[in-house]
């Protein structure tokens, strides 16, 4: 019934989900699932978190949403807490990772404009990443399966090299090169992990030829990967930094933190967004800032991924070919003796919720605070699948 009634551009399974408990879903019929997926990395505190749920509730008694022509006190809060959390000057607040991505693109060519005309306006990206699905953003994909001729002519004045390929860095920027955009990890291209060197000499290199650096954490930020956000791993310190996901524990939310040579770059009227960070969205990512920006989070959410990885690896399935990731963003390559959708779809009905990064990856990217008891019956589904 709902494919004949929503567009089913997402190839949906089916299932039909009602409620969900930690890291526990049910369907319709009352079966139990792991959640592995946590809405592809966006239930970040899992589901019926309580904190979340009052500070949601109490929000909606008081007002859901105001218009951008006034202040609200709780983005006021919300973003006083993010800004000295992560280090940025100032953040223009979304609702979607593509929205974020849309608005470092925008401060990009404007940076580039003031600083070298007309002719600064290139954005370099890296193979295999994943930026959003509008125009723009898929253009800065690079990935040749998000570029069909039926969406084109796309943006023009992007161009893309190989991540971790020190080669590819030394003609890459010039006098046209508005901004490097990184994402942190490859998500959508198999959860591909970039060398913090390499991003630092890239990074570097962009830098000198007069381009500011941009880093998507769409999906690695917010704890996602054992750090508040995956850059400051990395070290390269960029100039803009986008987030969604996680950022509300679920409430759609994007965010464009910038700071340095990007701080004044936007004027009033630049950008804008009907409901970004609205009331609601901000008292739900006051909750998820303040149960993750903390030491001991973290380190259990690497500590989490460590050994979810390392048990996958030490099953030896002739069917894995690598365990990879950081954190609990986690990929599991797999050979041609299976493909990762058909494991995908094996797992669910076991009552086990992953996804797919391309054909060979399976992708798990489970709530930040699941139980041990929900990773030791998430692994057991796995290992029996494969």
């Amino acid at each position: 019934m709902a494919n004949k009634k929503v567009l089913n551009n997402y190839g949906s399974f089916d299932v039909t989900f009602v409620k969900g408990q930690g890291s526990t879903l049910y369907d319709a019929n009352g079966k139990k699932y792991i959640d592995f997926l946590s809405g592809i990395a966006v239930n970040c505190l899992g589901h019926n978190y309580k904190p979340l749920v009052d500070a949601i509730s109490e929000q909606a008694a008081k007002q859901i949403h105001i218009c951008n022509y006034f202040v609200s006190d709780v983005g006021l809060e919300y973003a006083d807490k993010l800004l000295a959390a992560t280090g940025f000057d100032g953040v223009f607040f979304g609702n979607s990772g593509a929205e974020a991505n849309e608005a470092a693109i925008k401060l990009a060519r404007k940076y580039g404009y003031l600083h070298g005309g007309e002719k600064r306006r290139t954005i370099v990206t890296l193979k295999n990443s994943f930026h959003g699905r509008t125009l723009a953003t898929l253009t800065a994909t690079g990935q040749d399966k998000f570029h069909p001729a039926s969406f084109a002519p796309y943006v023009s004045d992007f161009k893309t090299i190989e991540a971790n390929n020190y080669e590819a860095i030394k003609d890459a920027f010039d006098d046209t090169t508005a901004a490097l955009l990184i994402e942190c990890v490859q998500g959508e291209g198999g959860v591909n992990l970039i060398e913090a060197e390499w991003a630092q000499a890239a990074a570097e290199a962009a830098r000198k030829a007069g381009a500011i650096v941009m880093a998507d954490e769409v999906q690695t930020g917010m704890g996602r990967t054992g750090t508040l956000l995956a850059s400051e791993a990395l070290g390269f310190e960029p100039e803009v930094v986008t987030l969604a996901k996680g950022i509300a524990g679920g409430v759609p939310m994007g965010a464009c933190l910038y700071r340095g040579k990007a701080k004044d770059v936007f004027a009033a009227g630049d950008h804008q967004s009907t409901f970004g960070g609205n009331p609601l969205a901000c008292a739900a990512a006051n909750v998820v800032l303040k149960t993750i920006n903390d030491k001991a989070f973290l380190a259990d959410v690497v500590k989490k991924g460590d050994y979810i990885r390392s048990q996958i690896a030490g099953w030896k399935s002739p069917l894995v070919n690598e365990v990879r990731g950081k954190g609990l963003m986690i990929g599991v390559d797999l050979n041609d003796k299976a493909s990762a959708l058909e494991i995908e779809k094996k797992v669910l009905a076991a009552g086990l919720c992953t996804s797919t990064a391309g054909k060979n990856t399976l992708r798990l990217v489970p709530p930040l605070n699941i139980s041990q008891e929900e990773i030791d019956a998430g692994l057991a589904i796995l290992k029996k699948a494969l």
